[in-house]
């Protein structure tokens, strides 16, 4: 045998390595003894990142996926034509555009609803699924799972309950716990913490669900990368450190925002024993109609808060929905949702807090001298 074959057919064993973590599998193939085959379909990487996330959530299963949005698009590739689609008027600009060109290319039709209102849940007829973020982005409005799924499957049993976790994560809310059938994420938030990654995780307890959308994720080759998988379990072995302290900041910072006589109102989910048992990082307030048009220097003079796009990670982040995180909805769609350019928003990350109010009313300083 030549070297040049050699060198190609060498191997060693790793069986019996026992490294204390798991190495990254950067393989497209294995052999087809190996219950992994091909990574499309599924890898140890992988595997292991979906085991960690649905023992977070106490699910039976997990998908993975490429980004948050393939994770949406692949729940909502299980609606077919000429079915109902009801989704929340306070949703994230890009989910909202995804599912209205999605409804209008297979011929769902989309119903559009305040779901934080418990008449308009009592209002929904026959739909075949409903999907929501709680708490929702903007605004942080609480949707009652529990409440949504009774009323919905009341009308259809087989109706699927789809809940957006992003916001409250884990550690937090439980949606298949009290009455949803998915949970979804984009593991590109508090996952991964340290914008670094991005990736999407499915999660639900019904096994012929699993399934299907196990298979779609196959067929749509939207599969989280080996490393990208790695990194996210990394990242989720500081997952409970980082949210407590995210939460400590945020309660503390929340009060702090409440005293600024700039702004007109600061919204905080509201939290309870039954659903939202905590909350971290993300909070909205309004500035005051005078004062709104001096946002950019504002947040020019802010040195611990970066403007980027990215949020719920170990650094600070402000950013103005209105032109950032729904500029993709037209002017009369986010004046059907509420959202004006006096929303801001605000990720806290693992900084000092006093560092950070200090911060932020030298931003508030600025905007008194106009």
């Amino acid at each position: 045998m030549k070297a040049e074959t050699k060198a190609l057919h060498t191997r060693i064993d790793i069986d019996g390595s026992d490294p204390v973590v798991t190495p990254i599998f950067q393989a497209s193939a294995f052999q087809s003894t190996s219950p992994y085959f091909y990574t499309r379909n599924n890898n140890p990487n992988i595997a292991e990142l979906e085991e960690v996330v649905r023992t977070l959530e106490s699910t039976n299963f997990a998908i993975a996926t490429t980004t948050g949005m393939s994770a949406i698009t692949l729940v909502l590739s299980l609606l077919k034509h000429g079915e109902t689609l009801v989704i929340n008027k306070d949703i994230y600009g890009c989910s909202y555009k995804l599912m209205q060109q999605f409804t209008e290319r297979i011929g769902v039709k989309l119903i559009i609803s305040d779901l934080s209102i418990e008449e308009n849940i009592d209002r929904l007829e026959k739909v075949d699924m409903v999907l929501f973020e709680t708490p929702t982005n903007p605004f942080l409005k609480t949707i009652p799972i529990s409440y949504v799924a009774e009323k919905v499957k009341a009308n259809n049993k087989n109706a699927l309950v789809v809940v957006d976790n992003t916001w409250a994560s884990p550690l937090f809310q439980h949606p298949c716990e009290i009455g949803a059938d998915i949970s979804l994420h984009s593991a590109t938030k508090y996952f991964s913490g340290h914008s670094d990654i991005m990736g999407g995780v499915i999660l639900m307890d019904d096994e012929k669900l699993h399934q299907k959308v196990k298979d779609l994720r196959f067929y749509y080759g939207a599969i989280l990368a080996p490393q990208s998988a790695w990194l996210l379990r990394r990242s989720l072995q500081t997952f409970g450190i980082r949210m407590r302290a995210h939460q400590k900041t945020t309660l503390v910072m929340r009060d702090f925002l409440e005293t600024i006589p700039e702004i007109e109102k600061v919204y905080y989910p509201k939290l309870d024993e039954k659903q939202l048992n905590g909350y971290a990082t993300l909070l909205f307030f309004d500035l005051k109609k005078d004062r709104v048009k001096h946002y950019p220097e504002f947040a020019k003079n802010l040195e611990l808060f970066d403007t980027g796009t990215g949020m719920a990670c170990v650094t600070s982040m402000i950013a103005q929905p209105y032109t950032g995180s729904h500029a993709s909805m037209n002017s009369e769609e986010k004046e059907s949702m509420g959202l004006k350019d006096s929303l801001i928003r605000l990720s806290f990350g693992l900084e000092d807090v006093e560092d950070l109010k200090n911060d932020l009313e030298k931003g508030f300083e600025s905007l008194r001298k106009f």
